[in-house]
């Protein structure tokens, strides 16, 4: 059984080639890096230049912009969007129909609230009880 692929024209007209990911079977186009213990969710995609990383989960719907970074075990929640250049830190949660602005930065360990935008080239910090969660704060 070979490679199969699915091809898009994006807003610019370029035509982008993505293929299906070994875990959970979501696009990715063949620029991007998805590591194959991450979960990309069959109606996700991740777009050219994009990086997945170990363990991260990307949800139903989700959609990850070019060079946009989700880091080991990252979470993508349903419908979520992560911004072109965007990185969601490592142990992060984006919640469901959360926005995460181009060039945005989310911490590592960070909670993004249901429906959240962080706006383009902003910070969303983690909480006091979002480290307490992995253990990181007293």
């Amino acid at each position: 059984m070979g490679i199969s692929y699915v091809e898009f024209e994006d807003e610019a007209g370029i035509l982008r080639r993505y293929r299906k990911h070994v875990n959970g079977r979501g696009l990715v186009a063949t620029t991007a890096k998805v590591d194959p213990t991450a979960f990309v969710d069959p109606t996700a995609y991740v777009d050219p230049g994009a990086e997945v990383q170990r363990g991260a989960t990307i949800g139903h719907g989700a959609w990850i912009e070019q060079n946009a970074i989700v880091a080991e075990r990252a979470s993508i929640g349903v419908n979520a969007r992560v911004g072109r250049s965007a990185v969601v830190g490592k142990f992060a949660v984006v919640g469901p129909y959360a926005s995460i602005g181009a060039e945005a930065r989310v911490q590592n360990g960070a909670r993004v609230p249901r429906e959240a935008n962080i706006p383009a080239g902003a910070e969303h910090h983690a909480s006091g009880e979002d480290l307490r969660r992995l253990g990181l704060a007293a």
